[in-house]
């Protein structure tokens, strides 16, 4: 029993910004169950007013109960930080549950604290792969993926890398997208409003989104890439909500963006600003998992600027195409786009929007096959 008395207390840990957009409709839907209790803890992972508050208030999420407050550091130094102050909070409280979301340091951090606590574990967004072990979000999702009780799949291929891992099938469960979940919640609330005000015609720009280390932290390639967008801004404006980490690589060189009224930097953007630019934007480039995702959805041409990626259902069967490190590649995709002969695509099985209420349905099951 939990200490408020209630039959399930889970616990949601959130540490970055595409956390609280999976977090966000599998609170929702909990929230319908009267014999269900949650709070949400912040662990604080990432922390920038246009990064993280206003999300909290376009995404409906209630204030975090618990607000570890880490910051940043590096990866060993943050894991540290969140697993001490968070194994505190589950000393305290016992949940019943705790889920854990995407593939952050907040994700595996909490994961390793509940394994050896004792605690059951959820982990929404499970089961995706890029196979790239260099990058920290893979070691994060295959740590987690094998300590975890209960396995919520975006897709089939989540699956199908589970059962490969060895992982008991009966843990999975294919549920589909959380993050389109958020998007069909918000889209009527989206207007034209953003691009209005930055005098854009729709379809007559790309959006451009740039974080990854791979991209941002190497001079010569980050040079290259905004050349790239500069060239390819002469026949189609570039609008680049500009990451914290990625403005701080712009300042820290003095990169010089040749013409500014054409490739356009913005401070970083809600979720609603932003999804009305995606919704009209003739094509988006972009490293980000989740804007894979949501582009599919949208139906809107995507141009990945990975060598792999953790979303293959995106380009197998919806709008992405990965262009790799050759962006020469990139332009002539995006000229084939604006041609109108670029990829088009579907959207995945269960990317409808109701995930949240599938997930809420397995956390019921579980709870009461625990307690025969």
């Amino acid at each position: 029993m939990a200490d408020n008395g209630k039959k399930i207390y889970v616990l949601h840990i959130v540490g970055a910004r595409p956390n609280f957009m999976k977090a966000a409709p599998v609170m929702r839907a909990l929230a319908r169950y009267p014999e269900l209790s949650q709070k949400l803890v912040h662990t604080g992972q990432h922390y920038d007013a246009n990064m993280s508050e206003i999300f909290f208030r376009q995404l409906g999420l209630p204030a975090p109960d618990f607000n570890l407050e880490v910051g940043s550091g590096s990866h060993a130094w943050q894991t540290a930080q969140i697993m001490m102050r968070f194994e505190e909070i589950v000393l305290q409280k016992r949940p019943n549950l705790v889920l854990v979301y995407g593939d952050v340091n907040s994700t595996v951090a909490a994961a390793l604290v509940c394994a050896k606590l004792g605690i059951p574990v959820g982990h929404v967004e499970a089961g995706l792969r890029s196979f790239d072990r260099t990058m920290p979000e893979e070691i994060n999702r295959l740590i987690t993926d094998q300590i975890a009780d209960l396995l919520f799949t975006p897709s089939q291929d989540g699956n199908d890398n589970l059962i490969g891992e060895g992982v008991a099938p009966e843990k999975i469960h294919l549920v589909g997208n959380v993050m389109i979940d958020t998007l069909v919640h918000l889209l009527p609330s989206v207007n034209g409003r953003c691009r209005q005000e930055l005098h854009l015609e729709p379809k007559k720009f790309a959006l451009v989104t740039l974080h990854r280390p791979s991209n941002v932290d190497d001079r010569e390639r980050f040079a290259a890439i905004l050349k790239t967008l500069d060239t390819i801004s002469r026949n189609l404006t570039c609008v680049f909500p500009v990451h914290p980490r990625t403005r701080a690589r712009l300042q820290e060189w003095d990169l010089a963006i040749p013409d500014e009224s054409r490739l356009r930097l913005l401070e970083p953007l809600g979720y609603l600003d932003f999804l009305g630019l995606m919704q009209e934007a003739a094509l988006v480039i972009t490293d980000s998992g989740g804007i894979q995702e949501e582009t599919t959805f949208l139906g809107i041409p995507c141009l990945t600027l990975r060598k792999n990626t953790e979303r293959p259902i995106t380009v197998e069967v919806g709008t992405n195409i990965l262009v790799g490190e050759d962006l020469e590649h990139l332009e002539n995709e995006t000229q084939a786009i604006l041609n109108g002969t670029g990829k088009t695509g579907g959207v995945p099985p269960l990317w409808d929007g109701k995930t949240g209420e599938r997930i809420t349905k397995v956390i019921l099951e579980f709870h009461y096959m625990a307690n025969i």
